[in-house]
């Protein structure tokens, strides 16, 4: 442990090792750099930049697998774009908190990692108990979408809306499982120091999902013309395919065959799994209450109007794109953190945190500055902005746009601190933060300046900026409090 700074060698010696190892997954036989030059911050900043930045880019390609959906779906016009966003928020709001709850495997990893407890077995037991919980609650979320109409009729919809919705849902729901296991498998790959893989995969699944849309959605290469259904279809193909790659790197690299992450699959191990309920299921609420957040807001837009229904999946396509750096950041941060809190260093898990914020807020800023600065150019690779019937749907985007800019540097904080918390495995409070923050004066503002007032869209944008500022306020008290909380006991 790093313990004041009295023995310059050990400091130096460990720290460039904790630096190589944690980022990398590789421990570097020969010194960096003199021992004088050594800066503990200096290396956790760059041991966060080299994990989170893969991270980060694997995430905006993921959305940029969305984004082909919704480019090619924009083109069937409003009617089947309004279904799509509604389809995909409900669908979102389920894989997502279920990505929460399974991503609890990150913390453990990293802990054991930074123990070095029996690491190899320790690892592998984490490994597929989240696999098995992924298929478990997988099934349970397939029933729920193959409800989708009746849900859409429920909230309100028009019926062709519902229709559209409940046929693209029963589709697309196919998907949830090998989704949920592919996002496991990245999370430990990544733990274990091969975060370009993430990288790597995620660019692969662009190019499937972007053939297969061309493919299905309006009939190329032999296909029928599938329209809207096709997108279903296509997202169900790329789901599978960066499942089966994640595999693949499993069985394939060196460095993660020796974990022997495939081995004893089926054989339970009801402690480990109890585990990952007890740190996972409150990420998987606080997930849900800020995707239910967004989710709602979609169906809220719905009631005042199909062109902001539109102008809302635009914009929030645009700021959820820019929220993948922080967001690669915070899982950075998880890991780090957690490899910290393992190895019982209690000033490393200070600096690892404290270094990731100051890394995602920079970022923030750069990308709320285009956000203000360029907010047609950013939507015309959605949609064409200078066509006449799309006049009122872009102009409604780019005033929610200057919204999202505004809020970037709360979401970004947010992020961050939440997945600093989570390698102290410290989830039950900051899911009472989320669902505080965002149901409360989140959604409450969106309903009453959205529905009540002249603002309209624009008042339930101001409602989810709301939200977001409250919760980033909690959790940055929090974080601050740490050590008084006995969050970081050893």
């Amino acid at each position: 442990m790093l313990s004041g700074g009295t023995d310059v060698y050990k400091h130096w010696k460990q720290s460039a090792f904790l630096l190589c190892s944690s980022a990398t997954g590789a421990y570097c036989p020969r010194p960096m750099a003199k021992p004088q030059q050594i800066s503990p911050w200096r290396h956790e900043m760059l041991a966060t930049l080299r994990l989170s930045l893969p991270l980060a880019v694997a995430n905006m390609l993921q959305m940029a697998v969305y984004a082909i959906d919704v480019i090619f779906v924009a083109r069937l016009g409003q009617t089947a774009l309004a279904a799509s966003s509604l389809s995909v928020s409900l669908f979102g709001l389920m894989v997502w908190s279920l990505f929460g709850l399974t991503g609890a495997v990150a913390p453990l990893v990293a802990a054991e990692l930074g123990a070095r407890r029996h690491a190899v077995r320790s690892i592998r037991r984490s490994t597929r108990m989240a696999v098995w919980l992924a298929v478990m609650v997988g099934i349970v979320a397939m029933v729920v979408a193959g409800q989708g109409r009746t849900i859409m009729l429920a909230t309100g919809q028009s019926p062709e809306v519902a229709r559209l919705a409940g046929g693209f849902l029963g589709i697309i729901r196919w998907a949830i499982v090998p989704m949920i296991i592919g996002n496991v498998l990245r999370s430990v790959v990544s733990t274990l120091g091969r975060p370009m893989f993430a990288t790597a995969i995620t660019a692969l699944a662009i190019v499937v999902n972007a053939a297969g849309n061309y493919t299905l959605v309006f009939g190329h290469w032999g296909m029928p013309a599938l329209g809207l259904y096709g997108s279903a279809l296509s997202s169900v193909l790329t789901a599978t395919v960066t499942m089966t790659a994640y595999g693949a790197v499993i069985l394939l690299d060196r460095r993660l065959r020796r974990y022997h992450l495939a081995g004893f699959w089926w054989r339970p191990d009801w402690a480990r799994f109890g585990e990952l309920l007890r740190i996972g299921a409150p990420i998987s609420l606080t997930v849900l209450a800020e995707a239910g957040l967004f989710g709602a807001a979609a169906f809220l837009m719905g009631r005042i109007g199909e062109a902001e229904l539109a102008a809302h999946t635009l914009a929030l396509q645009i700021a959820a794109f820019a929220f993948q750096l922080p967001m690669g950041i915070g899982q950075a941060a998880t890991i780090r953190v957690g490899y910290h809190f393992g190895a019982g260093d209690r000033a490393a898990m200070g600096r690892a945190g404290w270094a990731a914020l100051v890394i995602g807020l920079a970022l923030a800023m750069v990308s709320s500055a285009i956000m203000v600065l360029m907010p047609l150019t950013v939507l015309s690779a959605y949609v064409d902005v200078a066509a006449p019937e799309r006049g009122a749907m872009v102009a409604l985007a780019v005033r929610y746009l200057l919204v999202a800019a505004a809020f970037q540097l709360a979401d970004g904080t947010q992020a961050i601190l939440a997945g600093a918390l989570r390698g102290l495995q410290d989830t039950q409070v900051p899911m009472a933060v989320a669902l505080f923050g965002y149901w409360l004066p989140g959604f409450g503002v969106s309903v009453v300046l959205g529905l009540y007032t002249p603002l309209g869209g624009m008042g339930v944008w101001i409602g989810l900026a709301s939200g977001l500022v409250v919760v980033a306020a909690l959790l940055s008290w929090r974080w601050t409090a740490r050590d008084r909380l006995g969050l970081v006991a050893v």
